[in-house]
């Protein structure tokens, strides 16, 4: 049996009848896929901008917010009434001003900035603990819960997020008592100064050789403070403070003359006994609103209840029997203080002029006649700054400097001066809240002046009831 094998045209024939089948399918593939493609691009388009106008919607409502909320705060901080068109309602219930309450702490403000809810309140259209749903106002915020009759006024929130870095500050700089409470300030302080004098009496003949007497002055001076202090919030911008000190003192003085041969004397005095009693009032000025520094002033009234220095027997060569416990004058002092939040420390300053009131001793001691004393008054200024390392721990640093005028004195009918001083020294302070009513306070000064002493250290336990 024979097979039939083509032709080679029969072949030729066959093979371009494939490749046109598959031009026409290919052909047929393109046509569909252009016709397919111009769908899916319009819906991809049209999915694409219903995204963008949902985004643009999302923005303009968020806009609308904020703008709502920086409106209510303007409201707020100039006390003007709500802008036309505004409604409650609109705005969320921890922006709201209720009863024109006083500025939020800045953790609460940042809280609020970051979307967070701030310490102390809820999130809308939550109930607070120990809140009831009929609590609630409309737009689902809790209703705010009037104070119990009688109870003490709420202190503002700013005074209370700054505590922590207040405590360090040198004290009847600080901030208020709170109101309606009792503080009691146990406290205990130490000072040492010295001073050393070169006297020359005589004459110098030629540089080198000298005929006369050389005296050499060395005194050594200790005082110990132990006071007990209290202070009572009248208001939520006034305190009163009564301090009582008793004191404890220690001179040495070393004298060394060199003539012939060398004389040294001696001579040691002590004394102790209750200090002068002083009473003082502070009122805050302002609330440090928009930023603003918070300005304290006070009157400091000092009296004479310690033993002064005429009051102390003296011996035929005028030498005191023991030391005074007091300064023996009455005396006022007037100052006003600031306090400048800035995160995250708290700057303070103050000035103050004591003055103190003349007095006629009219008193015989040996052969000279003591008429009218007038100490001299003082010009003070401090600066410095508070720093919270965490809610517990906090230090301040500062730098506080005093002019004393010149002392007048009338001695036998002649009135006389006696130098004017400077008194400069730096500050370091330091304080550890150990529990809710219990604090411990260290301040250490060091005298930058000659005349200032050359160290001083107080420690403060103050006790909140």
């Amino acid at each position: 049996m024979t097979q039939h094998r083509p032709s080679p045209r029969q072949r030729d024939w066959r093979g371009s009848r494939r490749k046109e089948g598959r031009s026409g399918l290919l052909l047929a593939s393109v046509a569909v896929a252009a016709l397919i493609a111009p769908g899916a691009a319009l819906a991809q388009d049209a999915d694409l901008a219903a995204r963008v106008a949902r985004l643009e919607a999302l923005v303009l409502d968020q806009q609308k917010r904020i703008e709502a909320q920086d409106a209510l705060l303007a409201e707020r901080a100039a006390g003007a009434a709500p802008p036309v068109g505004l409604a409650a309602s609109d705005v969320e219930g921890r922006w709201r001003v209720q009863n024109g309450a006083a500025l939020f702490a800045d953790s609460d403000m940042s809280a609020l900035r970051a979307g967070q809810t701030a310490p102390g309140q809820t999130a809308p259209g939550q109930t607070a603990p120990g809140q009831t749903a009929s609590e609630m106002t409309a737009n689902g915020q809790p209703q705010p819960t009037p104070a119990p009759a009688g109870a003490p006024p709420v202190e503002p929130p700013l005074l209370q997020a700054r505590r922590e870095q207040l405590a360090a500050i040198p004290e009847g700089v600080a901030v208020l008592t709170r109101p309606g409470r009792l503080t009691v300030d146990l406290s205990t302080e130490y000072t040492r100064s010295s001073a050393n004098r070169l006297v020359f009496r005589g004459i110098e003949i030629v540089p080198g050789v000298q005929i006369g007497v050389i005296e050499a002055n060395e005194a050594d001076r200790d005082t110990g403070v132990a006071t007990i202090a209290a202070k009572y919030g009248v208001t939520s911008r006034m305190e009163v403070e009564l301090r009582a000190p008793y004191v404890w003192r220690n001179d040495t003085i070393t004298t060394v003359q060199q003539r012939d041969e060398a004389v040294t004397r001696t001579i040691d005095l002590s004394g102790d006994g209750v200090g002068d009693v002083e009473g003082a009032i502070r009122y805050q000025i302002n609330g440090g609103e928009r930023g603003r520094p918070i300005f304290i002033a006070a009157l400091r009234a000092k009296s004479d209840t310690g033993e002064g220095p005429f009051e102390i027997p003296r011996d035929e060569f005028g030498v005191a029997s023991r030391l005074a416990t007091g300064s023996g004058f009455w005396g006022v002092e007037p100052s006003v203080s600031f306090l400048y939040p800035s995160d995250p420390a708290v700057i303070y300053g103050s000035l103050s002029y004591f003055a103190h009131l003349p007095r006629d001793i009219n008193k015989m001691e040996g052969d000279v006649l003591i008429g009218e004393v007038d100490p001299g008054d003082a010009i003070g200024m401090s600066i410095g700054f508070g720093f919270s390392l965490n809610p517990k721990f906090s230090f301040s640093l500062g730098y506080k400097h005093s002019y004393i005028r010149p002392t007048t004195s009338e001695l036998n009918d002649l009135t006389e001066k006696s130098d004017s001083l400077q008194v400069g020294a730096l500050q370091f302070g330091l304080s550890y809240l150990l529990t809710e009513r219990y604090s411990l306070n260290g301040n250490f000064e060091f005298g930058v002046t000659e005349d200032a002493p050359d160290m001083r250290f107080v420690l403060r336990l103050p006790i909140v009831f």
